[in-house]
Protein backbone atom coordinates (compact mmCIF):
# COMPACT_ATOMS: atom_id res chain seq x y z
CA UNK A 1 0.00 0.00 0.00
CA UNK A 2 1.15 3.77 -0.70
CA UNK A 3 0.18 5.37 2.25
CA UNK A 4 -0.06 9.38 2.62
CA UNK A 5 0.48 10.05 7.06
CA UNK A 6 0.27 13.75 8.17
CA UNK A 7 1.80 14.76 11.76
CA UNK A 8 0.63 17.79 13.41
CA UNK A 9 2.75 20.15 15.74
CA UNK A 10 1.84 18.30 19.00
CA UNK A 11 2.61 14.80 17.60
CA UNK A 12 6.40 16.71 16.82
CA UNK A 13 6.59 18.64 19.59
CA UNK A 14 9.87 17.31 21.19
CA UNK A 15 12.07 14.49 21.12
CA UNK A 16 10.20 12.63 22.70
CA UNK A 17 7.24 12.33 20.63
CA UNK A 18 9.36 12.82 17.41
CA UNK A 19 10.83 9.20 18.20
CA UNK A 20 7.58 8.18 19.19
CA UNK A 21 6.24 8.91 15.85
CA UNK A 22 9.41 8.01 13.87
CA UNK A 23 8.67 4.60 15.31
CA UNK A 24 4.94 4.54 14.45
CA UNK A 25 6.35 5.20 10.82
CA UNK A 26 9.09 2.57 10.93
CA UNK A 27 6.16 0.21 11.98
CA UNK A 28 4.00 0.82 8.44
CA UNK A 29 7.34 1.07 6.72
CA UNK A 30 8.21 -2.29 7.79
CA UNK A 31 4.81 -4.10 7.15
CA UNK A 32 5.68 -3.66 3.56
CA UNK A 33 4.21 0.37 2.81
CA UNK A 34 5.27 2.77 1.05
CA UNK A 35 5.42 5.97 3.03
CA UNK A 36 4.75 9.68 2.67
CA UNK A 37 4.70 11.88 5.55
CA UNK A 38 3.55 15.43 6.19
CA UNK A 39 4.74 17.10 9.19
CA UNK A 40 3.50 20.07 10.96
CA UNK A 41 6.00 22.91 12.48
CA UNK A 42 6.93 21.83 16.79
CA UNK A 43 4.11 23.09 18.78
CA UNK A 44 3.88 26.36 19.21
CA UNK A 45 6.56 27.18 16.93
CA UNK A 46 4.57 28.81 14.16
CA UNK A 47 3.54 31.49 17.06
CA UNK A 48 7.03 31.90 18.28
CA UNK A 49 8.32 32.76 14.99
CA UNK A 50 5.60 35.17 14.45
CA UNK A 51 6.14 36.76 17.55
CA UNK A 52 9.95 37.32 16.63
CA UNK A 53 9.11 38.59 13.35
CA UNK A 54 6.73 41.35 14.91
CA UNK A 55 9.57 42.17 17.01
CA UNK A 56 11.58 43.10 14.74
CA UNK A 57 9.19 44.40 12.47
CA UNK A 58 5.58 44.76 12.96
CA UNK A 59 4.56 45.65 9.70
CA UNK A 60 6.97 42.74 8.39
CA UNK A 61 5.76 42.25 4.44
CA UNK A 62 3.73 38.77 3.77
CA UNK A 63 6.62 37.51 1.88
CA UNK A 64 9.47 37.66 4.04
CA UNK A 65 7.11 36.45 6.88
CA UNK A 66 6.41 33.02 4.34
CA UNK A 67 10.07 33.23 4.06
CA UNK A 68 10.34 32.82 8.00
CA UNK A 69 7.50 30.75 9.07
CA UNK A 70 8.17 27.82 6.21
CA UNK A 71 11.19 27.24 8.56
CA UNK A 72 9.51 25.67 11.13
CA UNK A 73 8.20 22.88 8.96
CA UNK A 74 11.79 22.21 7.66
CA UNK A 75 12.98 21.54 11.29
CA UNK A 76 10.33 19.07 11.48
CA UNK A 77 11.08 17.13 8.73
CA UNK A 78 14.79 17.37 8.88
CA UNK A 79 14.70 15.75 12.54
CA UNK A 80 12.34 13.13 11.68
CA UNK A 81 14.48 11.94 9.20
CA UNK A 82 17.30 11.74 11.94
CA UNK A 83 14.86 10.01 14.00
CA UNK A 84 14.30 7.01 11.19
CA UNK A 85 17.97 6.83 10.59
CA UNK A 86 18.50 6.23 14.03
CA UNK A 87 16.16 3.52 13.84
CA UNK A 88 17.89 1.91 10.15
CA UNK A 89 14.69 3.40 8.30
CA UNK A 90 15.90 4.90 5.15
CA UNK A 91 14.16 8.62 4.93
CA UNK A 92 14.82 11.56 3.08
CA UNK A 93 13.07 14.89 3.94
CA UNK A 94 12.21 17.60 1.57
CA UNK A 95 10.40 20.81 1.29
CA UNK A 96 7.71 22.14 -1.46
CA UNK A 97 10.58 23.36 -3.99
CA UNK A 98 12.28 19.73 -4.09
CA UNK A 99 8.82 17.62 -4.52
CA UNK A 100 7.49 20.45 -6.98
CA UNK A 101 4.24 21.61 -5.03
CA UNK A 102 3.72 24.76 -7.35
CA UNK A 103 1.26 27.47 -5.36
CA UNK A 104 -0.24 30.83 -6.42
CA UNK A 105 1.44 33.94 -5.32
CA UNK A 106 -0.97 34.97 -2.89
CA UNK A 107 2.00 35.33 0.17
CA UNK A 108 0.53 33.67 3.64
CA UNK A 109 -2.72 32.32 2.07
CA UNK A 110 -1.74 30.35 -1.30
CA UNK A 111 -3.52 27.69 -3.02
CA UNK A 112 -1.92 24.83 -4.73
CA UNK A 113 -1.53 24.99 -8.44
CA UNK A 114 -0.11 21.47 -9.13
CA UNK A 115 2.01 19.09 -7.42
CA UNK A 116 5.17 17.26 -9.70
CA UNK A 117 5.29 14.03 -8.54
CA UNK A 118 8.51 12.87 -10.32
CA UNK A 119 10.89 13.51 -6.94
CA UNK A 120 8.89 12.04 -4.62
CA UNK A 121 8.29 8.84 -6.89
CA UNK A 122 11.81 8.85 -7.55
CA UNK A 123 12.63 8.42 -3.65
CA UNK A 124 9.51 5.81 -3.59
CA UNK A 125 11.27 4.24 -5.64
CA UNK A 126 14.41 3.79 -3.61
CA UNK A 127 12.87 2.71 -0.78
CA UNK A 128 12.78 6.03 0.79
CA UNK A 129 10.64 7.04 3.30
CA UNK A 130 9.60 10.52 1.91
CA UNK A 131 9.41 13.71 4.62
CA UNK A 132 7.51 16.32 2.95
CA UNK A 133 7.32 20.11 4.79
CA UNK A 134 3.75 20.79 5.06
CA UNK A 135 1.87 24.46 5.07
CA UNK A 136 3.94 25.24 2.03
CA UNK A 137 4.62 25.91 -1.68
CA UNK A 138 6.61 27.53 -4.34
CA UNK A 139 5.17 30.44 -6.46
CA UNK A 140 5.62 31.48 -10.13
CA UNK A 141 8.32 33.85 -8.58
CA UNK A 142 10.22 31.01 -7.42
CA UNK A 143 9.32 31.76 -3.60
CA UNK A 144 8.28 30.05 -0.88
CA UNK A 145 4.98 30.97 0.21
CA UNK A 146 2.56 29.34 2.58
CA UNK A 147 -0.99 27.56 2.33
CA UNK A 148 -2.67 29.11 5.15
CA UNK A 149 -2.58 28.20 8.86
CA UNK A 150 -3.11 24.63 9.63
CA UNK A 151 -2.91 23.93 5.84
CA UNK A 152 -0.41 20.35 6.50
CA UNK A 153 -3.68 18.64 6.20
CA UNK A 154 -4.08 19.98 2.60
CA UNK A 155 -0.20 19.50 1.73
CA UNK A 156 -1.10 15.89 2.70
CA UNK A 157 -4.42 15.59 1.07
CA UNK A 158 -3.15 16.71 -2.41
CA UNK A 159 -0.01 14.64 -2.41
CA UNK A 160 -2.46 11.57 -1.42
CA UNK A 161 -4.58 12.91 -4.54
CA UNK A 162 -1.86 13.22 -7.17
CA UNK A 163 -0.33 10.17 -6.23
CA UNK A 164 -3.59 7.89 -5.66
CA UNK A 165 -2.43 6.64 -2.48
CA UNK A 166 -4.26 3.77 -1.20
CA UNK A 167 -5.27 5.95 2.62
CA UNK A 168 -4.18 9.34 3.82
CA UNK A 169 -4.26 9.53 7.39
CA UNK A 170 -4.35 12.69 9.13
CA UNK A 171 -2.64 11.75 12.78
CA UNK A 172 -3.29 14.31 15.53
CA UNK A 173 -3.89 14.85 18.96
CA UNK A 174 -7.29 13.61 19.02
CA UNK A 175 -8.70 10.16 18.29
CA UNK A 176 -11.19 11.43 15.52
CA UNK A 177 -13.66 13.84 14.99
CA UNK A 178 -16.59 14.03 17.63
CA UNK A 179 -20.36 15.61 17.87
CA UNK A 180 -18.57 18.52 19.66
CA UNK A 181 -15.33 19.30 21.08
CA UNK A 182 -15.21 16.90 23.84
CA UNK A 183 -13.05 19.37 25.99
CA UNK A 184 -15.72 21.60 26.23
CA UNK A 185 -19.20 19.03 25.97
CA UNK A 186 -18.78 16.46 28.34
CA UNK A 187 -21.29 14.01 26.35
CA UNK A 188 -19.61 14.52 23.05
CA UNK A 189 -19.12 11.16 21.47
CA UNK A 190 -16.51 9.68 18.63
CA UNK A 191 -17.80 9.72 15.35
CA UNK A 192 -16.99 6.39 13.42
CA UNK A 193 -17.72 8.24 10.36
CA UNK A 194 -18.16 11.18 8.49
CA UNK A 195 -18.82 12.11 5.31
CA UNK A 196 -16.82 14.71 3.00
CA UNK A 197 -19.50 16.88 3.06
CA UNK A 198 -20.55 17.13 6.63
CA UNK A 199 -16.15 17.25 7.23
CA UNK A 200 -16.43 20.68 5.17
CA UNK A 201 -18.85 21.96 7.72
CA UNK A 202 -16.69 20.73 10.89
CA UNK A 203 -13.19 20.78 9.85
CA UNK A 204 -12.54 23.46 12.09
CA UNK A 205 -12.52 21.04 14.68
CA UNK A 206 -9.61 19.48 13.60
CA UNK A 207 -9.35 19.46 9.75
CA UNK A 208 -8.58 22.20 7.18
CA UNK A 209 -11.51 22.91 4.99
CA UNK A 210 -9.30 23.50 1.85
CA UNK A 211 -7.95 19.90 2.96
CA UNK A 212 -11.58 18.30 2.80
CA UNK A 213 -12.30 20.10 -0.40
CA UNK A 214 -9.75 18.24 -1.75
CA UNK A 215 -10.63 14.77 -0.64
CA UNK A 216 -13.80 15.17 -1.70
CA UNK A 217 -12.99 16.24 -5.05
CA UNK A 218 -10.78 13.56 -5.54
CA UNK A 219 -12.33 10.67 -3.29
CA UNK A 220 -9.33 10.35 -0.88
CA UNK A 221 -9.52 7.72 1.27
CA UNK A 222 -9.21 9.30 4.50
CA UNK A 223 -8.76 8.08 8.65
CA UNK A 224 -8.68 11.13 11.10
CA UNK A 225 -7.33 9.32 14.31
CA UNK A 226 -4.46 9.90 16.62
CA UNK A 227 -1.09 9.96 16.94
CA UNK A 228 -0.58 9.47 20.55
CA UNK A 229 -2.77 5.76 20.27
CA UNK A 230 -3.70 3.11 18.33
CA UNK A 231 -7.51 3.85 18.52
CA UNK A 232 -9.22 3.75 15.39
CA UNK A 233 -10.49 6.85 14.21
CA UNK A 234 -12.77 8.24 12.61
CA UNK A 235 -13.31 7.75 8.58
CA UNK A 236 -14.33 9.96 5.78
CA UNK A 237 -17.03 8.32 3.66
CA UNK A 238 -18.95 9.75 0.71
CA UNK A 239 -22.10 8.90 2.29
CA UNK A 240 -23.43 7.26 5.42
CA UNK A 241 -25.88 4.48 5.91
CA UNK A 242 -29.56 5.11 7.24
CA UNK A 243 -32.82 2.86 7.79
CA UNK A 244 -34.44 5.38 6.53
CA UNK A 245 -33.50 7.50 3.41
CA UNK A 246 -34.99 10.67 5.23
CA UNK A 247 -34.23 10.08 8.39
CA UNK A 248 -32.69 13.65 10.17
CA UNK A 249 -29.55 12.72 11.76
CA UNK A 250 -26.88 15.23 13.44
CA UNK A 251 -23.21 14.37 13.00
CA UNK A 252 -22.12 17.29 15.23
CA UNK A 253 -22.15 20.87 16.64
CA UNK A 254 -18.97 22.89 15.52
CA UNK A 255 -17.39 26.55 16.57
CA UNK A 256 -15.47 28.59 14.71
CA UNK A 257 -13.71 31.22 16.07
CA UNK A 258 -11.88 32.55 12.84
CA UNK A 259 -15.00 34.59 12.53
CA UNK A 260 -14.50 38.24 11.29
CA UNK A 261 -17.56 40.45 10.63
CA UNK A 262 -17.30 43.18 7.91
CA UNK A 263 -20.40 45.85 7.54
CA UNK A 264 -21.19 48.41 4.96
CA UNK A 265 -23.90 50.51 5.60
CA UNK A 266 -25.72 53.33 3.77
CA UNK A 267 -24.54 51.97 0.54
CA UNK A 268 -25.72 53.79 -2.76
CA UNK A 269 -26.76 51.87 -6.12
CA UNK A 270 -28.27 48.61 -4.48
CA UNK A 271 -28.67 46.65 -7.40
CA UNK A 272 -24.81 46.69 -8.06
CA UNK A 273 -23.39 46.53 -3.90
CA UNK A 274 -22.93 43.34 -3.48
CA UNK A 275 -21.48 42.67 -6.98
CA UNK A 276 -18.79 45.55 -6.47
CA UNK A 277 -17.80 44.78 -2.65
CA UNK A 278 -17.27 40.90 -3.26
CA UNK A 279 -15.46 41.26 -6.89
CA UNK A 280 -13.10 43.57 -4.94
CA UNK A 281 -12.96 41.27 -2.39
CA UNK A 282 -12.09 38.37 -4.62
CA UNK A 283 -9.31 39.86 -6.57
CA UNK A 284 -7.33 39.69 -3.29
CA UNK A 285 -8.09 35.49 -2.87
CA UNK A 286 -10.62 36.34 0.37
CA UNK A 287 -13.46 33.98 0.48
CA UNK A 288 -16.53 34.97 1.91
CA UNK A 289 -18.60 33.48 4.20
CA UNK A 290 -21.99 33.97 5.49
CA UNK A 291 -23.52 37.22 3.69
CA UNK A 292 -26.59 39.58 5.20
CA UNK A 293 -28.07 42.06 2.79
CA UNK A 294 -30.86 44.24 4.16
CA UNK A 295 -32.36 46.60 1.42
CA UNK A 296 -33.85 50.24 2.60
CA UNK A 297 -35.31 53.27 0.59
CA UNK A 298 -34.37 54.83 -2.25
CA UNK A 299 -31.72 52.36 -3.45
CA UNK A 300 -29.80 52.50 -0.40
CA UNK A 301 -28.81 49.16 1.34
CA UNK A 302 -26.28 47.58 4.31
CA UNK A 303 -24.43 44.48 3.67
CA UNK A 304 -23.10 42.50 6.28
CA UNK A 305 -20.49 39.54 5.65
CA UNK A 306 -17.96 37.21 7.11
CA UNK A 307 -13.94 36.60 6.59
CA UNK A 308 -11.37 34.56 8.16
CA UNK A 309 -9.55 36.89 10.71
CA UNK A 310 -6.42 36.43 8.79
CA UNK A 311 -7.98 38.01 5.63
CA UNK A 312 -9.87 41.05 8.09
CA UNK A 313 -7.11 43.39 7.56
CA UNK A 314 -6.96 42.86 3.78
CA UNK A 315 -10.68 43.57 3.35
CA UNK A 316 -10.64 46.34 5.59
CA UNK A 317 -8.05 47.80 3.88
CA UNK A 318 -9.18 47.24 0.46
CA UNK A 319 -12.97 48.38 1.13
CA UNK A 320 -11.48 51.40 2.98
CA UNK A 321 -9.19 52.53 -0.51
CA UNK A 322 -12.59 51.87 -2.22
CA UNK A 323 -15.33 53.87 -0.34
CA UNK A 324 -15.93 56.80 -3.01
CA UNK A 325 -16.60 54.11 -5.76
CA UNK A 326 -18.81 52.32 -3.58
CA UNK A 327 -20.33 54.66 -2.22
CA UNK A 328 -20.96 53.15 1.47
CA UNK A 329 -21.47 55.78 4.24
CA UNK A 330 -19.75 53.52 6.98
CA UNK A 331 -17.76 50.42 7.76
CA UNK A 332 -17.40 48.59 11.01
CA UNK A 333 -15.81 45.23 11.58
CA UNK A 334 -16.27 42.86 14.75
CA UNK A 335 -13.49 40.50 15.76
CA UNK A 336 -15.47 39.04 18.85
CA UNK A 337 -17.62 36.75 16.96
CA UNK A 338 -17.87 32.65 16.61
CA UNK A 339 -20.25 30.68 14.25
CA UNK A 340 -21.81 28.00 15.45
CA UNK A 341 -23.06 25.72 13.70
CA UNK A 342 -25.59 22.00 13.80
CA UNK A 343 -24.28 19.53 10.92
CA UNK A 344 -26.05 16.64 9.20
CA UNK A 345 -28.30 15.22 6.89
CA UNK A 346 -31.91 16.40 6.29
CA UNK A 347 -31.47 20.05 7.82
CA UNK A 348 -33.59 22.01 5.74
CA UNK A 349 -36.06 19.44 4.89
CA UNK A 350 -36.84 18.92 8.42
CA UNK A 351 -39.73 21.32 10.22
CA UNK A 352 -38.58 22.30 13.02
CA UNK A 353 -34.22 22.12 13.26
CA UNK A 354 -33.82 25.60 13.22
CA UNK A 355 -36.00 26.42 15.49
CA UNK A 356 -34.85 24.08 18.03
CA UNK A 357 -31.69 25.43 17.53
CA UNK A 358 -32.91 28.83 17.83
CA UNK A 359 -34.77 27.95 21.23
CA UNK A 360 -31.86 26.36 23.05
CA UNK A 361 -29.75 29.78 22.21
CA UNK A 362 -32.62 31.90 23.57
CA UNK A 363 -33.49 30.02 26.58
CA UNK A 364 -29.89 30.62 27.84
CA UNK A 365 -29.31 34.27 26.91
CA UNK A 366 -27.64 33.65 23.46
CA UNK A 367 -28.27 36.36 20.54
CA UNK A 368 -27.77 35.61 17.15
CA UNK A 369 -26.24 38.48 15.05
CA UNK A 370 -26.53 36.02 11.87
CA UNK A 371 -28.06 33.19 10.30
CA UNK A 372 -26.76 30.90 7.58
CA UNK A 373 -28.24 27.21 6.24
CA UNK A 374 -27.66 24.26 3.72
CA UNK A 375 -28.88 21.08 3.17
CA UNK A 376 -26.75 19.55 5.98
CA UNK A 377 -25.95 23.02 8.46
CA UNK A 378 -27.84 25.27 10.17
CA UNK A 379 -25.18 28.22 11.09
CA UNK A 380 -25.31 31.11 13.92
CA UNK A 381 -23.20 34.11 14.07
CA UNK A 382 -23.04 34.80 18.24
CA UNK A 383 -20.36 36.79 20.53
CA UNK A 384 -17.71 34.79 20.63
CA UNK A 385 -17.40 34.92 24.71
CA UNK A 386 -20.67 32.29 24.35
CA UNK A 387 -19.46 29.84 22.04
CA UNK A 388 -18.48 27.56 24.24
CA UNK A 389 -21.96 27.56 26.60
CA UNK A 390 -23.54 27.65 22.81
CA UNK A 391 -22.17 24.46 22.19
CA UNK A 392 -23.00 23.07 25.24
CA UNK A 393 -26.90 23.80 24.90
CA UNK A 394 -27.30 23.14 21.15
CA UNK A 395 -25.66 19.71 21.65
CA UNK A 396 -27.80 18.50 24.23
CA UNK A 397 -30.83 19.96 22.58
CA UNK A 398 -30.03 17.78 19.65
CA UNK A 399 -28.78 14.81 21.73
CA UNK A 400 -31.54 12.12 20.74
CA UNK A 401 -30.77 12.92 16.87
CA UNK A 402 -26.94 12.12 16.89
CA UNK A 403 -25.92 9.61 14.86
CA UNK A 404 -22.28 8.27 16.12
Amino acid sequence: MLIVQKYGGTSVANAERINHVAERIADSYLAGNQMVVVLSAQGSLTDRLLQKAHEINPQASKRELDMLLTTGEQQSVALMAMALNRLGMPAVSLNAVQIGLEATDHYGNARIKCIRTGRILAELDKGNIVLVAGFQGVNSHGDLTTLGRGASNTTAVAIAAVLNADLCENCTDVDGVYTADPRVVRDAKKLASITYDEILEMSCQVFHNRAAEIAKRYNVKLIIRSSMTEESGTEVVAQKESSNMEDLYVSGVSVDRDVAQISLWGMRGRKAAAFNIFALLAKEDISVDIILQTPGANNITDISFTVSKQDSDTALAVLESNKESLGYEKLTHNLSLAKVSIVGAGMTASPGVAAAMFEALYENDIDIVMISTSEIKVAVLIDESKAEKAMQVVHEKFASFLRV
